[in-house]
Parts: structure tokens; C-alpha cells; sequence
């Protein structure tokens, strides 16, 4: 299993959440449990923990690598953004720590079949849960042209959007847009090929449509408005992003709200609002050299801590 996974900023991920024994945890994105093994065997015997996961190949793995951990360790199939039922059912509320790797997991990546990769042909699929919802096939059938131009814009910053979505719609309507391998040539023919860049010109469009297709962003914003309600003050959460808009929305709910307007002219300081959360990283860790050498797609990672207030900001 290693050779295929390696979890992402372990070391940093457990050291930021300071895991004590007897605590509760959840894993948003458990993938092939390498961040759910680390916090299993730093909480002690009787800590526990709550596994997620949208993909039942990944879960079917987990399983077998936290099984010597009974039933200390719970893994169900679902949606993160539905994280206040499955702690409540599990009876794992007040949580005392939570961590969330949002990258897509190499087991999805190097499976052609899932669809993620243009470097492996295979159908336009790129559902994280693979029965759940529309394919990428099925939802760029759907859109129109500037549907696709806000998403690649908005979600993958590519270049040229509007000529992408326009050559991917024509090729869409000729029936030429049928595996990755289709649709990452048209993009690269869009955008003009790689003449300054080491990186495929497809590599951000692929981003954007799967981020499209899971609904990812949507899922992190319901994540983020629900977890100071299932954490315990000085409980702590790490959230790891690969994507600016993720790290964007991870970053603001760490943050304090803005204060309210003052009257114009009225010399009075602004009274501070405390939110939810005090920031443990004010700037984001990224990984080390020696990481980005030995697992190349973590390069890209940004790791954010923050711990749980008490009332009234306490």
C-alpha cells in the first residue's frame, strides 16, 4: 500500500493536532488511512476515531490497514459536508481533533478507469464516489459555453478559457470527446501547446472539470460552517489544500470576522470580533524539499491549523 499512497504532510498533520489519549477524531477524507493510522496510534487505547470517504475502493484498503485497531476506528462511506449526522450517529460529538486532505488520492489518480488523469486513457469520468452523481462526460454534455468558461476560469485559472470551452464544446458535438486522451488533446491544441512550461497544458482544466463534477468547493464551504459546532474548545482541525480557492475559503473561516462599520468620523476603535477559531499557522505549511522529492504531487499541498475558542472567544 505504501508504494502507491503516502499521505500528505503526516508529520506536521499530527504534530498540529497535539493528540491526547482518550481524545475523539475525524478524518474527513480517510482515502488509504494514512493520516487515520498516525492519529490511531498517537490518541492512545482508548481514543477513537471517525473515518469518511466518498470512494468504496479507498474504504474497502482503510479497512484492512486500520484493522488491528478494532473498534476504536469507524469508517463510513459518505460525504464530508455530512459530517454532523455521521459524528452524532457514531456518538463522537465533541470532537477533539479533525483533519481534511483535499487532494484527489493516487489510488484514483493511477486508476485509468476513475478518469482523473490524462496520462492514463479512460473514460470521462472523475467522480470521487464512483456512483454517485453525474460523470464528467455526462455534466460537459450539459453546459454550454459559458458554463465551461466560468469553470475553467474559476476553478482552474486556465489559460484561455474561452477558446477551450469552445474547441471542448465543438469536439463534444462532433463526437470527438469520448476518453481523457481526446479531451486533453483538444485542450492542448486550445491552448497552444507546451512551449514554456513543463506542466500539460490540460493539468488545470483537468482540475477544474473534477472540481466541477465533485462539487468540491460546495462540499468544503457545508465542512467548514458546521465544524465549530462538533468541536470541542481547544479541540483543533487541519485542513490540507491543494487548490488557492480551497485554501482561500480554509483561511478566511480560521479567521476573525471583519468588525462592524462605524459611523463616519466617530472617533471610536472598532471592538474586535472574535470567531470561532484562533489560527495556530498564520502562513500555510507547505512541504519540506525532501517531501516534494520523494511524493511530487504534494508540491502543491498547504496545511492550515486552527484551535477551537471557548465561549465568547475564551
Amino acid at each position: 500500500m505504501d508504494t502507491i499512497h503516502a499521505s500528505v504532510l503526516l508529520d506536521e498533520v499530527v504534530q498540529g493536532l497535539l493528540l491526547k489519549d482518550g481524545g475523539r477524531y475525524l478524518d474527513c477524507t480517510c482515502g488509504l488511512g494514512g493520516h487515520s493510522e498516525a492519529i490511531l496510534e498517537g490518541c492512545g487505547p482508548t481514543g477513537r476515531l471517525l473515518a469518511i470517504d466518498r470512494d468504496p475502493d479507498a474504504i474497502q484498503l482503510a479497512r484492512g490497514r486500520l484493522a488491528h485497531f478494532g473498534d476504536r476506528a469507524e469508517i463510513v462511506e459518505g460525504n464530508f459536508s455530512d459530517v454532523r449526522t455521521y459524528a452524532e450517529a457514531t456518538d463522537m460529538v465533541p470532537l477533539d481533533g479533525v483533519v481534511a486532505d483535499l487532494g484527489v488520492s493516487s489510488l484514483q489518480l493511477d486508476d485509468a478507469k476513475r478518469g482523473f488523469s490524462f496520462m492514463r486513457e479512460g473514460p470521462l469520468d472523475m467522480r470521487m464516489g464512483p456512483k454517485v452523481g453525474a460523470t464528467a462526460a455526462e455534466m460537459l454534455e450539459e453546459l454550454d459555453v459559458k458554463d465551461l468558461i466560468r469553470i475553467l476560469r474559476d476553478f482552474g485559472e486556465v489559460n484561455r478559457p474561452r477558446q477551450v470551452a469552445e474547441a471542448v464544446m465543438s469536439a463534444r458535438d462532433e463526437g470527438r470527446l469520448n476518453t481523457t486522451a481526446e479531451l486533453a488533446e483538444v485542450i492542448e491544441r486550445a491552448i497552444g501547446g507546451r512551449k514554456t512550461t513543463p506542466i500539460h497544458p490540460a493539468t488545470r482544466a483537468f482540475q477544474a472539470i473534477r472540481i466541477a463534477v465533485n462539487r468540491e468547493l460546495e462540499e468544503l464551504e457545508k465542512l467548514l460552517e458546521v465544524l465549530s459546532e462538533l468541536v470541542a474548545p481547544g479541540g483543533r482541525v487541519a485542513i490540507i489544500s491543494f487548490h488557492s480557492l480551497e485554501d482561500r475559503l480554509v483561511k478566511q473561516a480560521f479567521g476573525d470576522p471583519a468588525p462592524e462599520p462605524q459611523p463616519f468620523k466617530l472617533p471610536v476603535e472598532p471592538e474586535r470580533v472574535l470567531g470561532p477559531w484562533e489560527a495556530v499557522t498564520k502562513k500555510p505549511i507547505v512541504p519540506s524539499a525532501k517531501e516534494v522529492a520523494s511524493n511530487p504531487r504534494s508540491r502543491s499541498a498547504k496545511l492550515r491549523v486552527a484551535i477551537r475558542r471557548g465561549p465568547e472567544g475564551a
